[in-house]
């Protein structure tokens, strides 16, 4: 690609107005930034991308996780063609036009084609089933992308046939890697004399709360809209960095809001509902996003209280959704209900340390076999037939005794019942 200085006025143009997460947007993984889990060096889909062999996948995240992205990296490494659609402007009628052009490709070439659909949770059952014919074949690898839940937004069928990667939030560090990158490379911005303070991309890293896509638009803004000093240098610093995001900058130091986030976090724990109240009404007026601090609170509703009062968690998901649909000032009172909720509960850890202790056992037994009588009677095996058969729990009134753990884990109690309010364990068994 040209250098700005090579480019016609009229290309100048129509790249500064390409907005900058475009224009950063990476198509090799090298420059790809954060879900290291996904596409980390000795990663199943790193590996599939480079032997050209990716299957037909779902990536699922948050917004500015890089989901497009890797979409776009995974077009541009492959011998196949590639189609782009938008689940919302599109209907059943391109994806048939896609399906013909797609199968003569194949028939006549020997080509496969990707479709790349963004929001693919929008796409209904007839858009859906009219392509899985050609997925089964061969004919199109599908790849989409979307901020639902798979599981739950989509249709069964195509998630059945689709591999899942659930992409994270990126942590503040990979927002800060970017940006600066940003300030070198971007064919605009490297034009600028841009001096971003440390205090300013430290806003932009945490207030875009891992959305990289949002960080690139306020440093964007930021940077077109400063006037450069008399040395010809545009300073982005805090206050810059504050109403570029229309956000508010913290009014405290980063010391004394991780400080005051642990306090919240541990008021709530220890039921104490004043402190917590504080603590999140102290982080609000300091310009902590919300939403962070709804996520903290539906992370202690089923970590800290649990089984103990299980509706926790439907109260404190039900307020971030209001946060969402609603936004402050209003959403801070269905906020307060729930963190009101969850401190006056009985607590229990119970859920947290029976899934720490079964994730450290089923890493240490990956060998570990399902139990004759468990397995798929779809199709008969010998080893069925040699063993005990399954005893269906509702036929002996709803409990029966009967081994579920793999013979060498027999006897291993991942879940303790606290005792505390309704977690009490099952109380079928006799």
């Amino acid at each position: 690609m040209k250098n700005v200085e090579q480019m016609t006025m009229f290309e100048q143009t129509k790249w500064s107005n390409v907005p900058l997460a475009e224009r950063m947007r990476p198509d090799t993984l090298d420059k790809f930034v954060g879900q290291g889990h996904i596409v980390d060096a000795n990663s199943l889909l790193r590996r599939a991308i480079r032997a050209d062999r990716v299957g037909s996948c779902i990536f699922w995240g948050p917004p500015g996780s890089g989901k497009t992205t890797l979409s776009h990296i995974i077009a541009n490494s492959t011998g196949s063609a590639f189609v782009k659609l938008n689940a919302v402007s599109s209907g059943v009628a391109d994806a048939k036009k896609i399906i013909e052009q797609a199968t003569e490709r194949f028939n006549r070439f020997g080509q496969k084609t990707y479709l790349l659909l963004d929001e693919c949770h929008r796409w209904n059952k007839a858009q859906s089933d009219c392509v899985l014919p050609a997925i089964e074949k061969g004919i199109i690898t599908f790849i989409g992308s979307t901020t639902e839940n798979p599981y739950v937004a989509m249709t069964r069928a195509i998630v059945s046939r689709c591999r899942v990667f659930e992409f994270k939030y990126l942590t503040s560090n990979d927002v800060k890697v970017a940006l600066k990158r940003a300030v070198k490379e971007d064919k605009v911005l490297s034009q600028m004399k841009i001096q971003l303070t440390d205090e300013a991309l430290e806003f932009f890293a945490e207030t875009s709360v891992g959305d990289l896509r949002s960080a690139y638009n306020g440093l964007e803004l930021a940077a077109l809209t400063t006037n450069p000093n008399e040395q010809g240098v545009v300073v982005i610093d805090q206050l810059v960095a504050s109403q570029s995001m229309q956000k508010k900058a913290l009014s405290v130091d980063t010391q004394s809001y991780y400080d005051m986030i642990s306090a919240f976090i541990k008021s709530m724990r220890g039921s104490d509902a004043d402190a917590a109240l504080f603590w999140f009404a102290r982080l609000i007026q300091a310009g902590c996003d919300p939403m962070l601090l709804a996520r903290r609170i539906v992370i202690q509703s089923a970590e800290d209280v649990g089984l103990a009062e299980p509706s926790a968690l439907s109260v404190a998901v039900a307020a971030m959704t209001a946060l969402q649909n609603i936004g402050l000032p209003e959403a801070r009172i269905p906020l307060a209900q729930a963190i009101l909720y969850v401190c006056n509960a009985p607590k229990s850890n119970s859920v947290e340390e029976a899934i720490d202790k079964a994730m450290s056992s089923a890493r240490q037994n990956p060998d570990a076999m399902v139990p004759p009588h468990l397995m798929d009677t779809n199709y008969p095996r010998e080893t069925q037939q040699k063993h005990a058969q399954y005893k269906y729990p509702h036929a002996y009134g709803g409990w029966v005794e009967q081994q579920y753990l793999p013979d060498k884990l027999v006897g291993e109690k991942f879940y303790i019942p606290s005792g505390h309010g309704k977690d009490t364990g099952c109380k079928l068994k006799k």
